[in-house]
């Protein structure tokens, strides 16, 4: 029960700053523990959920830095592939600024597509998607053909906003004349 909840704990504070902070708040003791024996059983603290989802919080910083939503949900039809292109490079570099401070992305590996990797024995198998005669037993040798990414870091925005607002991706703009 108590490893249980101790893997719970500890996805949730790694993903939910708030809850985190309260966590690290119980570990240095700065609420007071009341004593068993002076006060009643209560229930449980109901820790508050942000109404908003961290997918929403990254899509609207997407959105509000690059325009991503817009591109993705325009019309091609009627451009030519020459403004395609010019549309997606902006956006694309402004993508790439958004994912490298939020995520600070690195390969997996250190390596040039095509060339010649070592799959360790024992070998996470989040780390690796193993193509073709995978009936071997590891180590494996074999061509790179992505060198994957990975996240160093997760530093989203925390949501302050109210619950009404807290599935807009980008808020209507209205000019006033």
């Amino acid at each position: 029960m108590r490893l249980w909840l101790a893997v719970r704990c500890f996805f949730k504070a790694l993903f939910h700053a708030d809850f985190a902070n309260q966590c690290l708040l119980l570990l240095n003791g700065t609420p007071a523990t009341p004593d068993p024996v002076a006060v009643a059983p209560a229930s449980a603290p109901t820790l508050l959920k942000s109404p908003r989802n961290d997918a929403i919080t990254l899509l609207a910083a997407l959105q509000r830095e690059a325009r991503f939503v817009d591109i993705v949900n325009e019309s091609l039809d009627g451009y030519s592939d020459a403004q395609i292109g010019a549309a997606a490079r902006d956006v694309l570099r402004d993508c790439g600024k958004v994912l490298a401070r939020v995520f600070a992305l690195r390969p997996v590996l250190e390596h040039a597509e095509g060339a010649t990797v070592q799959v360790p024995a024992g070998y996470e198998s989040e780390c690796y998607r193993l193509t073709g005669d995978v009936s071997r037993e590891p180590p494996f040798a074999g061509k790179l053909m992505h060198a994957g990414w990975q996240a160093t870091k997760c530093d989203l925005p925390t949501w302050t906003g109210s619950g009404k607002g807290a599935l807009v991706v980008a808020p209507a703009e209205v000019q006033l004349g």
